[in-house]
């Protein structure tokens, strides 16, 4: 709730501040092609699925960063979509992928999973290198 009501405090203020920087009418324009943007966005939404597709297909990312990069660009559309300054701001930064990445990777560095993921990512490194083998001693006597 607290967050909310930062977000709406943050909102007019932004919003006051541009639009009456800009008038009016050109605040109206930027509401009207944001939202086109926005559902442009989410109707494109596929193309840009199957890329984010090949890109795990090629081992360029994790499932786990196809599962935010997808997630993040739905959210974004949907930002511009709703009217606002700081909405639009939010949602043209979600569009870029070195934008969510970096706030992944800050996030998952706070909250401490950066070191466990790096800690399995290095020992599944060295297993992989390992190859088991069974040994047969051809020594043995048959009757």
């Amino acid at each position: 709730m607290v967050y909310f009501v930062v977000y709406l405090f943050l909102e007019v203020l932004i919003s006051v501040n541009i639009s009456s920087a800009i008038g009016g009418l050109a605040t109206f324009f930027e509401i009207m092609l944001s939202a086109f943007f926005g559902i442009s966005i989410l109707i494109n939404f596929r193309k840009s699925l199957v890329e984010n597709m090949a890109t795990v297909s090629y081992g360029a990312i994790d499932l786990e960063q196809f599962q935010r990069l997808n997630l993040f660009t739905i959210l974004g559309g949907i930002l511009l979509i709703v009217p606002g300054f700081l909405t639009d701001i939010l949602g043209i930064l979600l569009q870029f992928s070195a934008v969510t990445t970096m706030a992944i990777n800050r996030f998952n560095i706070k909250s401490g999973r950066y070191k466990n993921n790096h800690e399995q990512n290095n020992n599944i490194k060295k297993d992989s290198n390992v190859i088991d083998v069974e040994i047969i001693n051809d020594n043995t006597i048959t009757k």
